[in-house]
């Protein structure tokens, strides 16, 4: 469901678990800007498949994955489409809005459910053209980005599909706080743009060296650092740069401080 039918998602006030970890750039602030953007805050759910942006659609709100996962992708007039970047607890969706666009040309789909933040693009953007330390933390997340974006380009050119699979069961682990991935071989094929029958190849060459166990819908790491060897230099070369620019830091706990404040789900829309 695109972000512009957020008016159809279903709203409760049932607590929401404290465990499904934070997001690096909330954490990355300082508590005085932390402490003007908590109160506008909201927790939501974020099912698989839901939809958080259209190509084309400006988005209302702006998302900071916790626990869940979300995938760029660029879609070809055929129908086909591509992942061109993956965005969780490092990171947001909605990065062209702060940047000045009213719109951007990718989609923006769950592909592993969990919980994150959402915040009117409207409040970030004013807090944003403040002047205030939020401006450095996203632009350096900008540019870890647009590293991640041109590393998955070139990857994508000049590596064998066994080493885009390791690239990317790696990025996806390291947005989760367990090794099991709930992925099935044609949403992993939708997102690396190739044949399911060729992600298929690739994992049971995987598997029957024992670095990863599949199962229906799930994939589990048995082996992080034989699937380390086993991948291309993308994945390092991506996580470096991210690491350099935003380290890893203790977290804060953000939870949404305003009154009342709810969270939401929304339902999932197929790819």
């Amino acid at each position: 469901m695109p972000d512009s039918s957020i008016a159809a998602m279903t709203k409760f006030h049932a607590p929401l678990p404290h465990s499904h970890g934070q997001n690096r750039l909330l954490a990355a602030l300082p508590e005085e800007v932390y402490g003007r953007l908590a109160p506008d805050l909201e927790r939501v759910r974020m099912p698989f498949g839901w939809v958080l942006q259209e190509s084309g659609e400006r988005m209302r709100y702006i998302y900071f994955p916790t626990d869940c996962i979300v995938s760029l992708l660029c879609e070809l007039d055929d129908g086909s489409s591509g992942r061109i970047a993956v965005v969780g607890n490092e990171g947001l969706v909605g990065i062209a809005l702060v940047m000045g666009g009213k719109s951007t040309l990718n989609r923006a789909v769950v592909q592993s459910a969990g919980f994150g933040f959402r915040i009117t693009a409207e409040r970030l953007v004013r807090e944003f053209e403040s002047g205030s330390a939020l401006k450095e933390v996203v632009l350096l997340y900008a540019q870890a980005l647009l590293t991640q974006t041109a590393q998955t380009a070139v990857c994508n050119r000049f590596h064998a599909l066994e080493q885009q699979l390791c690239r990317w069961l790696l990025m996806s682990l390291d947005r989760m706080s367990s090794n099991q991935l709930a992925m099935t071989h044609e949403l992993i094929a939708i997102n690396l743009g190739v044949r399911r029958e060729g992600v298929t190849e690739a994992a049971g060459k995987l598997r029957a060296d024992e670095l990863i166990d599949c199962s229906r819908g799930k994939i589990t790491v048995l082996d992080r650092p034989g699937l380390e060897q086993r991948a291309c230099e993308c994945y390092a070369v991506v996580e470096k740069e991210f690491e350099r620019l935003l380290p890893k830091r203790t977290y804060r706990s953000v939870l949404p401080s305003r009154p009342g404040a709810s969270a939401a789900i929304g339902a999932p829309a197929p790819f």
